[in-house]
């Protein structure tokens, strides 16, 4: 890295002679600022914003002191762009800022834009002509509108305010001129410090070396702090540097030649190179003394190990024959862990301090270190291993007497529930605790399953138990362990098949009495269906046709319907009989005799007589339509058949007779009765009887009176 002195970046940062911080309530009234936009000679633009209230022209004197400090000489021989902005202001404060700034920075504005209000200074400019004074003032000013401002400088160099696209946040940039200040002070501080204890370091002997590093010698301000604020502060800059604002012109304020971005890189990487330095120090000082602690740690920790620590391990080798006795040999393994947890602590600690002092690369150390790092190693991980075995063959046995237990409760909860005699309800809570029985079943076959995988796994761990026995003999607790964990799984699975067998006769009586239930369920819907196809019958089969053909298609959708209804019967009279067998086999009492089938018997019954009724009606419906229309048409070929009188007479009878039925209700044999529809619906049926009757007759007047028919033509 190029080393670079404290003279030559303080010949390079121009920073004012007053501190932001000090005059800081002034810089947030925001009296003046630079926006960062530029004119067309490429001079920065400063913007003094008046406003309604007096402007304090010391503050602002003061104020543009601190903003012009800021710039390089490079950047002020480009010269400024005032602009002064009185659209808020009196014609006689800003002529004062105007005077005021031949005073404050003469050689460097080469141009003020004085932004004027519409149509408010006319009289008044006439009194006092800028353009005038321009040999005595140094500097061309010129009263402009807003809008017009546009013509001097261009709008991407604008703020908001006069209609630009440049975005400028002025507690923004205090905070971070604030920042960069702060910044610039402490860091150069610390380069003094952090040179001086350098310089010192590298002066002294052999002896002050080794010594540690006294807190006299420790840097008033930390470091890294100081290195994360300027981090920040120029990742900021940065940032501020090359992202534009909403897809705009960017804004860079504290760009190079505002806030001397490349002199903050600059105190960063001397801070840097110093900072390493001092480190570099510290870490030699304190080495000598750490290696000397860290190998009397390190034998410790290894006799300890290799003493105690294995001892405790030899005696431990039994898993229980419960859970109960298993969490005990936790619990005792638990506390030898955890004395064994304190010397890994200290492990850990030695290995990191060891690898720390690798890392610096002393040759004549590295031998040494490398060779305790392994001693150290070896024997810890060797332990570790031990321990980690020990714990997953103890959590194994424990999992396997837990899945032991539950599956022991399961096929107690099974066993009990067989024994209860089954007195369900209704199909429904027969299918529910048919469920409820297969779900226990199934559990138990996963229970079951479990137990067999956890047994297996513990036999395996078993079996690799003897690799870590340090020459003690356990196949005799080993025997025990495996005798016990076998024993355990066999006596399980007879016990789990005697419930099986138990659960496939219940299983079967459970089923029968489902379909017992299914069967009066059923038949009893067959009565509702009977009633409805009655219901319907009764309600909705009323009309008796407008003509035989209508009739005679009306009969047979009523034969039809007659077969529907003889289909539910019989169907019903089945699965009565179903449910007589199904309550033999179960040796039980059907409902289904008492209730149901008189039900279907009466509901039956009823259906017939109706449906009797019906078809008469329907039959001589038939033959009334069928001899009017032989008698309404006119068919002079065969006169003596429509001449007949026996003819008229039968029809007459037909129909009257017809009319007569209509009345009458069908009667149960419980002595109830019965209408075929409503009264208008009869009604209805037979008005149109009665018109077609109408019609017979006057036939009839006309054949006995043949001069009618000529008197009607």
């Amino acid at each position: 890295m190029h080393s670079s002195t404290k003279e030559d970046l303080l010949e390079e940062v121009y920073w004012s002679e007053m501190e932001a911080s000090v005059i800081l309530p002034i810089l947030k009234k925001k009296l003046a600022f630079l926006s960062g936009g530029k004119d067309r000679r490429s001079g920065l633009i400063l913007t003094i914003p008046l406003c309604l209230e007096q402007t304090n022209m010391d503050e602002l004197s003061v104020t543009l002191d601190y903003l012009l400090s800021i710039p390089s000489e490079k950047c002020k021989a480009r010269g400024f762009t005032v602009i002064v902005d009185g659209r808020k202001s009196q014609w006689n404060v800003v002529k004062t800022v105007v005077l005021m700034l031949q005073n404050v920075v003469p050689a460097e504005v080469s141009l003020v834009c004085v932004v004027k209000p519409d149509e408010f200074w006319d009289k008044k400019v006439t009194h006092f002509c800028f353009w005038k004074e321009k040999d005595r003032l140094g500097f061309e000013v010129i009263l402009v509108s807003a809008n017009k401002l546009t013509r001097y400088i261009e709008p991407c160099q604008l703020t908001e305010d006069f209609g630009g696209s440049l975005t400028y946040d002025h507690m923004d940039w205090l905070n971070k001129r604030l920042v960069f200040e702060k910044f610039t002070k402490e860091s150069t501080s610390l380069l003094d410090e952090l040179a001086l204890i350098n310089n010192g370091s590298d002066k002294g002997n052999q002896q002050e070396k080794e010594r540690s590093v006294d807190l006299n010698f420790l840097p008033s301000v930390d470091p890294e702090t100081v290195l994360q604020t300027g981090h920040e502060l120029l990742s900021e800059l940065q940032q501020r540097r090359f992202n534009g604002s909403d897809g705009g012109v960017s804004w860079s304020p504290m760009d190079d030649e505002l806030l001397a971005q490349p002199q903050v890189m600059k105190l960063l990487d001397s801070l840097r190179e110093q900072y390493t330095r001092y480190q570099e120090v510290c870490r030699q000082r304190s080495k000598r003394t750490q290696l000397e602690e860290i190998q009397q740690k390190v034998m410790q920790v290894v006799n300890w190990l290799e003493g105690p620590g294995s001892e405790q391990l030899r005696a431990q080798w039994g898993i229980g024959d419960s859970i109960r006795a298993s969490q005990a040999l936790q619990q005792k393994h638990e506390e030898i862990e955890s004395q064994h947890s304190e010397w890994f602590a200290v492990y850990v600690e030695l290995n990191q301090q060891i690898a720390a002092l690798l890392n610096a690369g002393d040759e004549e150390d590295l031998v040494e270190l490398k060779s305790l790092q392994q001693q150290l190693s070896d024997v810890c991980y060797r332990q570790a291993s031990q321990l980690e075995f020990r714990q997953n063959l103890l959590q194994a046995a424990l999992e396997f007497h837990g899945v032991a237990q539950d599956l022991s409760q399961q096929l107690d909860g099974l066993l009990g529930m067989l024994c209860v005699d089954v007195a369900p309800a209704d199909g429904a809570s027969i299918q529910q605790t048919l469920k409820l029985l297969e779900e226990k079943l199934k559990s138990v076959d996963v229970g079951l399953q479990g137990l067999r995988e956890k047994g297996q796994g513990l036999l395996d761990q078993i079996s690799n138990q003897a690799s870590w026995a340090y020459g003690k003999d356990v196949t005799i607790e080993n025997k025990e362990n495996v005798d016990h964990i076998q024993g355990v799984m066999e006596d399980m699975q007879l016990r789990k098949q005697r419930c099986e067998d138990m659960v496939d006769v219940r299983r079967l009586k459970m089923l029968q009495m489902v379909q017992l239930f299914k069967c009066e369920e059923d038949a009893a819907q067959a009565v509702e269906w009977l009633s409805e196809l009655l219901d319907a019958l009764l309600k909705t089969h009323i009309r008796l046709g407008d003509d035989a053909q209508e009739t005679k298609v009306l009969l047979e959708k009523h034969r039809k319907f007659v077969d529907v209804a003889q289909s539910t019967y019989d169907y019903g009279r089945q699965l009565l009989q179903a449910t007589v067998v199904l309550c033999q086999s179960l040796r039980c009492t059907s409902r289904s005799s008492g209730d149901t089938l008189p039900r279907l018997n009466r509901v039956w019954k009823q259906f017939t007589i109706a449906s009797e009724e019906r078809v008469h009606r329907l039959e001589m419906a038939i033959a009334f339509h069928s001899n009017a229309e032989k008698i309404l048409q006119d068919c002079p070929e065969e006169p003596e058949a429509i001449n007949d009188e026996e003819q008229f007479d039968e029809i007459e009878a037909v129909g009257k007779s017809l009319l007569d039925r209509l009345t009458v209700p069908v009667v149960y044999p419980d002595g109830t009765e019965q209408y075929f529809g409503s009264p208008s619906d009869m009604a209805s049926t037979a008005e149109h009887i009665r018109d077609r009757m109408k019609l017979v007759s006057l036939k009839r007047q006309q054949l006995r009176h043949p001069e009618m028919m000529t008197t009607e033509s």
